[in-house]
């Protein structure tokens, strides 16, 4: 690993020392997406010691830097408010150097596994739904841009890679991230101004894999040092921790962004207890830490129906327990719920086809939260509580918008005795007139279970249900036990 390593340090070095002229970072580019009416970061290197001068065409502000003695660099200017304006940066160390077609708008970060870092275009084997559609409609989202970070791994954090910004088209978007597409193509229908999103994820990876070498070493037993790394899961490299939070996250740390997506979780199934739900929360305060921009938004995906092994085992729904107790503990942050969006062919898909509904709903989020869409209803419902009443248990749904559907034939409830035998069970709806507590609820009996102490949601590895709300959003498996 450590071989891999060394040329591109060798490589970095002699850029900064044998070269003049200013080096931008790959992020800082043609094509790129800044963020509007903020104190936008751009960097770069130089020999040590020298001033670059930036300037803008949007202002006739001059900032002025100077290189440290490491060569680095970084100013900071005001950015206009988003428009479909051309822009242009000239940087100035005695040379110039001009990027252009740069728009101001909203910047998004994608993060996560492989459902994130699936393209529009799908994986082997794994196609996303609509392909064709999208292709054929993309010109009308040139203003969506995308720079994808390499998935690389590094013992050591990095400041750079080698990653371009591309103008959306029916030639481009192919390869766009489908959830970050659909989450930014949704954005620019309805705020009509440029949206950029920076794509820093890796398939299969684990929260571990994203946390730097502090918050492993005082906060887990990972092994950082390379042989422990290497040793933990030799033959999957993508399961290693540390390494693609510094090769492929790192190189974004300097951007100048809005907020963070992001969808993971599958392999961290198993994880024991909180575990999954505390880590998650300490990587989000260290992205907000490293961004340095406050307390940005952090919206995530809840892990979809996959069989793992047994459609009706419990680890994969003990891992969306852990993601709505991350969603509870997380400050600024909501999860988008995924139990209607696998076709019943797909048990042992680990990359559902419909890509565009759950970029869609991540949307929804940041437009009712972040940009005063108010009317766009973005939660799903989820279990309040629950009375029992002889042989049935009245259960109270939260954040339906006042709607439970369907009317009739409800799918993918369970139902227990003391035993914890659970039973397929029928719901229906209660309305008690009047005026009271359980005047409006779904009941759910089984004649299985003559005392019934427990209900359950879809939660299985594998298990469809179809209660949504007046969002037309699904519900969130749940447990009323502990079990």
């Amino acid at each position: 690993m450590n071989k891999r390593i060394l040329p591109i340090v060798a490589l970095a070095a002699l850029c900064m020392g044998g070269q003049a002229k200013v080096r931008l970072s790959h992020l800082v580019d043609d094509n790129m997406v800044i963020q509007q009416l903020s104190d936008v970061r751009l960097w770069g290197w130089d020999e040590p010691g020298k001033t670059v001068k930036v300037t803008t065409s949007w202002s006739s502000d001059v900032v002025t830097v100077k290189a440290d003695k490491d060569g680095r660099w970084l100013a900071k200017v005001k950015s206009p408010k988003a428009s479909y304006t051309t822009l242009s940066i000239t940087f100035d160390d005695g040379e110039q150097t001009t990027i252009n077609n740069v728009l101001s708008g909203e910047v998004w970060v994608c993060a996560g596994q492989s459902n994130m870092e699936m393209p529009v275009k799908g994986f082997w084997g794994c196609p996303v739904q609509g392909y064709n559609d999208w292709v054929i409609e993309s010109a009308r989202h040139r203003a969506v841009h995308s720079v994808k970070v390499p998935s690389i791994m590094r013992m050591e954090p990095q400041e750079d890679a080698q990653c371009q910004w591309q103008e959306c088209s029916p030639q481009t978007v192919g390869d766009f991230s489908a959830t970050g597409y659909f989450f930014a193509r949704k954005m620019h229908e309805a705020l009509d101004i440029p949206v950029g999103i920076i794509e820093a994820n890796k398939g299969g990876t684990r929260v571990e894999s994203w946390l730097t070498k502090e918050n492993l070493q005082k906060y887990t037993s990972e092994p950082v040092d390379s042989a422990g790394i290497v040793a933990f899961k030799p033959e999957q490299d993508y399961l290693r921790a540390l390494l693609w939070g510094n090769g492929t996250f790192n190189p974004i740390l300097n951007y100048t962004v809005r907020g963070i997506i992001f969808y993971q979780g599958c392999s961290n199934v198993d994880d024991p207890g909180n575990q999954y739900s505390e880590r998650l929360k300490l990587l989000v305060q260290q992205w907000r830490s490293q961004f340095a921009l406050g307390e940005i938004p952090f919206y995530f995906v809840e892990i979809a129906p996959y069989h793992y092994d047994d459609v009706n085992g419990l680890k994969g729904a003990l891992l969306r327990e852990q993601q709505q107790r991350a969603a509870q503990i997380i400050p600024n942050s909501s999860l988008v719920c995924t139990n209607d969006l696998v076709f019943p062919y797909e048990t042992t898909q680990i990359h559902p086809a419909q890509k565009q509904q759950v970029g869609e709903r991540l949307a929804y989020t940041a437009l009712n939260r972040d940009y005063g869409f108010e009317q766009v209803l973005y939660k799903s419902s989820s279990y309040k509580d629950m009375i029992v009443k002889g042989d049935r248990i009245f259960i109270h749904l939260q954040d339906n918008y006042h709607a439970d559907a369907p009317y009739e034939m409800i799918e993918g409830f369970e139902i227990a005795g003391d035993d914890r035998v659970f039973h397929p069970a029928k719901a229906q709806h209660f309305w008690q007139p009047g005026g009271g507590y359980w005047d409006e609820a779904l009941v759910i009996s089984s004649p299985e279970v003559k005392n019934p102490v427990a209900v359950r949601y879809c939660f299985r590895n594998f298990l469809l249900g179809n209660v949504k709300n007046a969002a037309n959003l699904p519900l969130f498996p749940f447990r009323t036990d502990k079990w």
